[in-house]
């Protein structure tokens, strides 16, 4: 790159410097962008995405940073960038955009606009050339721009009828309404249909955590002691925390997972998913009473403790990027056999390659040697197995996983953004202080607490607002 830069530079979202050095004039999302397309009459392209987000990454070094399609980009369109997690009012509405129009939503989003912000096309991820049956970059760019000089009918019938799909799905905006217990009992009974009875969680693959259902299942137990619930919450909560979408060395839950077993996950960790999924390990310390789920709670706190969380000042950051670049997929997360036999002793190694199911072919794609960790068998059976006792094995394992993180804290680690959501720090203060509750543990307490007088100290100043707030949210769309 030369040493161009954009207006991006000035930008506070770290997701939104990361592009300062494109060959792309990216404007921020704000009134003089629109005002700009109005003035030229050129479209808008809008491009939403993440600093944890793998293919956003993708996109900015395959098109944007092509000097070819930035030219094409800065000639025909107004260029706009958005952080989502900066932005979820502005992401949660190209969202519902998209999905109108493809069916489809996700990060990056990239979103083609009239000047006054109505949406007229739009898609996810675009490879810069057609390939993997999706079309090219630079024909959609080409393509959009013709028909927005040449066929302004045409466009404006696109917008009418994406707001049109809107405005019935009531994607923007719901009605207002009494919540009865019939409710309640109808989002009951949907999650109970959609309960994996093998592998526990809702749904098919990829599988997310639903902490808030979860919650409301653990909330329904206490209510009814209901055996069917007990089930749903016990073998989704264990499993979850057993897979490889929960870091087993490190802390703290993996966004989601591709598989329908919870083992190979994308490997980000956000700070509101592991806020809301504390809570559920709390909860179902109090409600069940199992160390499991106290162990759990630890876990989590000593990761975001470790990891998350400004221990002078107070406060919580927002994420944990999944990669440490383009080439890799979680490698940071992820062990060859051979990298734990590096670390480990010859007994050491060979228990951990049954407890974790480290084989010479993992589960990585791009690089099969690459082993998610994972439980792969219990105590007793890994007590039946090496002829010892399950608290000699639990202790060893102890051991095994202090050596491992050890070992891998000596690798390059992942982008920890640091900046301070207002929201999220609610989440997360909230979580510790159930967990604090649940464990009877003043430090977590007092650290909750001592985020909590941050926010109220400093939650409105000019670095910590959130933008979303600011008047152009009403003016467009």
């Amino acid at each position: 790159m030369s040493g161009h830069l954009n207006a991006l530079q000035h930008a506070s979202s770290a997701y939104l410097r990361s592009a300062m050095h494109q060959p792309v004039d990216w404007n921020e999302f704000a009134e003089e962008a629109f005002a700009r397309a109005k003035r030229e009459n050129k479209p808008i392209l809008l491009d939403i995405g993440a600093v944890w987000c793998h293919w956003c990454h993708v996109m900015d070094r395959e098109s944007y940073e092509d000097r070819d399609i930035a030219q094409l980009i800065n000639q025909r369109f107004i260029a706009v960038k958005v952080d989502r997690d900066e932005r979820p009012d502005v992401d949660g509405r190209y969202q519902a955009a998209v999905q109108a129009i493809s069916g489809q939503g996700g990060w990056p989003l990239t979103v083609f606009l009239m000047p006054d912000g109505r949406p007229f096309f739009g898609g996810t991820y675009f490879p810069p050339e057609d390939r993997y049956g999706r079309v090219g970059f630079k024909r959609v760019l080409m393509t959009l721009a013709d028909a927005y000089r040449d066929r302004p009918a045409d466009i404006e019938e696109s917008a009418q009828g994406v707001m049109s799909a809107i405005s019935a799905s009531e994607s923007f905006e719901g009605r207002a309404g009494t919540l009865s217990p019939r409710i309640v009992e109808s989002i009951v009974q949907s999650a109970v249909k959609q309960f994996d009875p093998v592998h526990g969680g809702f749904g098919t693959q990829p599988k997310f955590p639903h902490p808030s259902v979860m919650d409301l299942l653990l909330h329904q137990y206490a209510r009814t002691r209901s055996d069917e619930l007990r089930r749903i919450c016990e073998l989704t909560m264990v499993r979850m925390a057993q897979g490889g979408v929960y870091d087993q060395l490190g802390g703290g839950f993996h966004r989601y997972s591709v598989d329908d077993k919870w083992i190979v996950p994308h490997f980000e960790k956000m700070s509101y998913d592991n806020s809301e999924l504390l809570k559920n390990y709390a909860h179902a310390y109090q409600v069940f009473g199992e160390e499991y789920y106290a162990d759990v709670v630890r876990d989590i706190v000593r990761w975001m403790d470790e990891s998350l969380s400004d221990r002078e000042r107070g406060g919580f950051y927002a994420s944990q990027d999944a990669d440490i670049d383009l080439d890799d997929d979680g490698d940071y997360f992820t062990w060859t056999l051979d990298e734990a036999r590096s670390v480990l002793d010859a007994p050491q190694a060979e228990i951990a390659a049954a407890y974790f199911d480290i084989a010479p072919v993992g589960e990585m794609h791009h690089d099969p040697k690459k082993n998610v960790l994972f439980v792969a068998a219990s105590l007793d059976e890994m007590s039946t197995r090496f002829a010892v006792s399950a608290q000699q094995i639990a202790t060893e394992i102890a051991r095994i996983k202090r050596k491992m993180l050890d070992a891998r804290n000596k690798r390059p680690t992942p982008f920890i953004d640091k900046t301070v959501y207002v929201g999220w720090n609610a989440l997360c203060i909230s979580a510790y202080f159930a967990a604090a509750r649940a464990l009877a543990d003043n430090v977590i307490q007092q650290f909750a607490l001592h985020s909590l007088d941050r926010i109220w100290r400093d939650a409105w100043s000019r670095t910590w607002a959130r933008r979303w707030a600011c008047s152009i949210g009403a003016s467009i769309l």
